[in-house]
């Protein structure tokens, strides 16, 4: 079984991130992961820090941390693929996106500003997956099921309450897809969740029908 991570930050990007991306890789390495997916966060605590530059530019800036990772993950037989945890404008509510490619960001800039149910169209348009993190983290509301892929059971950050019991029953109610993922920021953050896979995915294709067809039994709880 593959060990694939879901939800991972680097330093080079995420302002909360205290990791480099190379160190993660390795660190994962040594965890036994075959596959990290990078969330980086897409709002404006991050994007505050590139004030006044061209929204090309940002983008690039943005998707620094992605490439250091795919660097030293190829150079470590690790698959890295691309994700981002988005927080819209005046909501602190966070969503991974799965499936994205870097052409994507670049043909839509300024996510923040579009909210979930454009969201919804736009991802649904191009093959992509909405989960809802750690939903029940203390001050997150709930957002609309319809409007979402899935939500995140099981979240694996030592230093938060995400209270994964409760989003699991939410999940089951609701018909939602589920996810488990450590939320890397720090090195004791690696492996505390994750998803288990009898194949590894090799593109976005593959990813997406991977999470598509998780089920509860292949999440990672640490």
């Amino acid at each position: 079984m593959y060990k694939i991570e879901t939800h991972a930050h680097t330093m080079e990007t995420s302002p909360c991130g205290r990791v480099g991306a190379a160190e993660m890789m390795a660190l994962y390495k040594e965890k036994g992961y075959s596959c990290v997916i990078i969330t980086d966060h897409y709002s404006i605590r991050t994007f505050i820090r590139m004030c006044g530059k061209p929204w090309e530019e940002k983008t690039e800036l943005f998707l620094r941390g992605y490439r250091e990772a795919k660097k030293a993950g190829e150079s470590l037989g690790l698959k890295v693929f691309l994700g981002i945890e988005l927080t819209f404008n005046f909501s602190i509510n966070d969503f991974l996106i799965y499936g994205i490619e870097e052409d994507f960001l670049r043909k839509n800039p300024r996510l923040c500003n579009i909210g979930l149910a454009k969201l919804n169209k736009l991802a649904h348009k191009n093959n992509l997956l909405i989960f809802q993190a750690h939903p029940f983290r203390l001050g997150m509301t709930r957002a609309n099921p319809k409007l979402l892929d899935g939500i995140e059971v099981y979240n694996g950050h030592p230093r938060h309450d995400s209270r994964n019991e409760l989003a699991l029953k939410y999940a089951k109610k609701h018909g939602l897809l589920m996810s488990s993922g450590s939320d890397m920021h720090r090195r004791q953050d690696v492996g505390t969740g994750g998803i288990l896979s009898p194949m590894l995915p090799s593109d976005n294709s593959e990813l997406i029908e991977l999470l598509r067809g998780n089920r509860e039994n292949s999440l990672i709880k640490n």
